[in-house]
């Protein structure tokens, strides 16, 4: 019987080396692509006129509802958390976590309300409760990915209505009103500063891998700006020595620009650009909240240890 011999295989050319190298690195690029977000327009990244639309449109709502009854702004405070967290829930979703989303709803909206009635020992029991529900919500639909997904739900409700609940602690007080309203205005200055002096002399990263358009000039402004608005606040509104306010301002300013790097760096991760659609040259309403989360229990624990109620 004769023996033959297979044809043996033709030797790779430079060509099939290289398309075998490119396909090796597109897993690679499609991941690195993923976390980059689009550009937003003009050198900040925001719409201007609808941002500053959006903005003073959001300040009128926030005011009237203050100064209206406390019950007005206490209802803004918990349609803001519930949107908040359905926005990160939904958000959460494009790394394939799935957010028990009627448990982290309802707990919101309960944290939100239970510290306003309650104080500090009733959020801390309707954030324990929210998480139990988190739980055994999602235990009931099974166990593929559950501690993945149960995981999100708490930090969903950690971030989100549990920080949010020490602005219904600062509203219980009998001057509860001008405490929101200090708390909301360091948090403007913060934002308004930075973007105003960073969109002009911004010329050194402070986070590119993370925020590339933050700079430490931006920085600068933010500080200037948060601590004379905590200055003013806390004299014309609260009737503090400046010195509160100055502390309240150097502290809001480090805490809002943490609660901005931080929901960057979430969607960033996440390979979003905004954690939803809402509000025109803002994003979502998460995207507004990022820095007022943070900087809650900071104005609250200050407020309370200097400025006395009345």
């Amino acid at each position: 019987m004769e023996k033959t011999e297979g044809t043996p295989p033709a030797p790779a050319t430079d060509r099939d080396a290289a398309a075998s190298q490119d396909a090796a690195s597109q897993p690679a690029a499609s991941r690195a692509a993923r976390k980059q977000p689009a550009a937003g327009p003009g050198r900040a990244g925001r719409n201007l006129p609808a941002a500053i639309g959006v903005g003073v449109g959001l300040g009128a709502v926030i005011v009237a509802s203050l100064f209206i009854r406390k019950e007005a702004f206490l209802a803004v405070a918990v349609l803001a958390a519930c949107t908040g967290v359905w926005e990160l829930s939904h958000g959460l979703s494009a790394g394939r976590i799935r957010v028990p989303l009627l448990p982290s709803v309802v707990g919101a909206a309960t944290m939100v309300l239970a510290a306003y009635k309650g104080g500090g020992q009733a959020l801390t029991v309707a954030f324990g409760l929210t998480c139990v529900a988190v739980l055994l919500w999602r235990v009931a639909d099974g166990l593929d990915d559950a501690m993945r997904d149960i995981a999100g739900g708490i930090f969903v409700a950690a971030y989100v209505p549990l920080l949010a609940g020490f602005a219904s602690l600062m509203l219980a007080e009998p001057d509860g009103p001008w405490r929101i309203f200090v708390f909301v205005l360091v948090t403007v200055c913060s934002d308004v500063g930075g973007y105003a002096v960073g969109v002009v002399l911004g010329k050194h990263p402070m986070a590119p891998s993370v925020s590339p358009k933050k700079s430490w000039e931006g920085f600068a402004g933010s500080t200037l700006f948060c601590v004379v608005g905590g200055i003013l606040g806390v004299t014309l509104a609260l009737h503090a020595a400046w010195w509160v306010g100055a502390v309240l301002g150097l502290a809001a300013v480090v805490t809002a620009t943490l609660g901005d790097l931080t929901e960057s760096m979430i969607k960033r991760d996440l390979g979003i650009k905004d954690m939803g659609t809402l509000l025109p040259g803002h994003g979502g309403v998460m995207d507004r909240l990022d820095s007022l989360l943070l900087v809650a229990p900071v104005v609250w624990a200050l407020l309370t240890a200097f400025v006395p109620a009345h």
